[in-house]
């Protein structure tokens, strides 16, 4: 195909910071462009009835567009909005979720919402993964839409902790004392510490804690956490919001974000957590926190659904209740719904469910067990 140069204007952003608009009656998508743009963009490719063009010139600029503060960005793959202004970020985001909740979700008018602002714009990551080519002496992130790694020197989105150990891993990389077979590092800060894998200077990733909400968290570089720490308490108070009773089930539970504060407002938790380590750190920060009414099921989430759906269709007993079942120390949580045998014995209904799943989502499996 023949590339040529057309014109058009930015309707709104895409998720990967992608600029929607439309020219000749066909989608196109630019990226680094902002919601208003008119720009000269040339076509580079075509899949299906999509163009994807990158800009010649911009004509006249968004009123929300910005000049980026980062020198790699369009380069670097690590952020994809630094070219509009914070609140055109955020309102872009608001757009995105309810375009998905229309496409995807069927809801024709979602309902109107905000996105809660960091009182952070830069510095607040305080977890991160640097990618490393020992041959080209290169550190940093992928560069956009590539494998290749972009060099970066500092980062203006981590917090200065791990600026510093960005910088030590540079110091190494130049004086050759960075293990050549290694090809990512991870990272992230806790209150005192930064844990880093793998680790350079001891046999072992070295455990961090987390003080957040009141609780105190153990984790390490291996772990998932949420990235900003400065969200993280209004994030539990959203999603918990008045919650309590006796009853929670908690899916995708990671090291135990939620399982804490949950663990304190109901009589009885179930847990489901498919990763070892993020399960092991869960129990942990749960017998630190002297917490023993949870109980955590190191299962795949769907098949544990999947167990207890089996589990609530069998013979209903007296009242429409299901037959009395193991104690969950037994099953380490695998009993029936929609009603389950608490720590002191008794029979308990569901009253709180959660679901955190990552960031690709929860497998289809697992809503529908849950709708079921």
């Amino acid at each position: 195909m023949k590339t040529k140069s057309v014109e058009v204007t930015i309707e709104r952003m895409l998720p990967g910071g992608m600029g929607l608009a439309h020219a000749d009656e066909r989608t196109v998508m630019v990226p680094l462009a902002a919601p208003g743009d008119r720009l000269r963009i040339k076509i580079e490719r075509t899949k299906g009835n999509v163009d994807f063009a990158s800009i010649q010139e911009v004509l006249e600029p968004s009123p929300v567009r910005v000049e980026p503060p980062c020198p790699y960005f369009g380069r670097c793959g690590g952020c994809d909005f630094q070219q509009l202004n914070y609140q055109a970020q955020l309102d872009a985001k608001v757009e995105m979720v309810r375009d998905c909740l229309r496409r995807i979700g069927g809801i024709e008018n979602p309902p109107a919402f905000q996105v809660t602002p960091a009182p952070n714009q830069w510095r607040y990551r305080s977890r991160a993964q640097w990618q490393y080519d020992s041959i080209r002496k290169r550190l940093g992130y992928f560069e956009a839409g590539s494998r290749r790694v972009c060099d970066v020197a500092e980062c203006a989105v981590l917090t200065p902790p791990l600026q510093e150990t960005l910088q030590d891993l540079r110091r190494r990389m130049l004086d050759g004392s960075l293990p050549e077979d290694v090809r990512d590092f991870r990272a992230i800060v806790g209150d005192e510490d930064v844990s880093l894998g793998p680790p350079l200077d001891s046999q072992a990733v070295v455990d961090v804690t987390r003080s957040i909400y009141g609780e105190v968290y153990s984790l390490n570089a291996e772990s998932f956490f949420q990235t900003n720490a400065d969200l993280l308490p209004p994030l539990i108070e959203a999603a918990l919001g008045e919650a309590g009773g006796e009853t929670a089930i908690e899916l995708y539970s990671g090291v135990g974000l939620f399982t804490l504060p949950l663990a304190r407002r109901f009589t009885d938790l179930i847990s489901v957590e498919s990763n070892e380590a993020a399960e092991r750190f869960a129990r942990k920060n749960l017998a630190n926190a002297g917490l023993a009414n949870a109980k955590i099921a190191n299962e795949d989430v769907a098949n544990w659904l999947d167990t207890l759906e089996c589990a609530n269709s069998s013979q209903v007993g007296k009242g429409g209740l299901p037959p009395p079942t193991p104690n969950l120390k037994e099953l380490r949580g695998q009993a029936t719904l929609p009603y389950l045998r608490g720590t002191s014995g008794d029979l308990q209904r569901i009253d709180f469910l959660l679901l955190d799943p990552p960031r690709t989502g929860a497998e289809s499996r697992v809503i529908n067990a849950i709708l079921r």
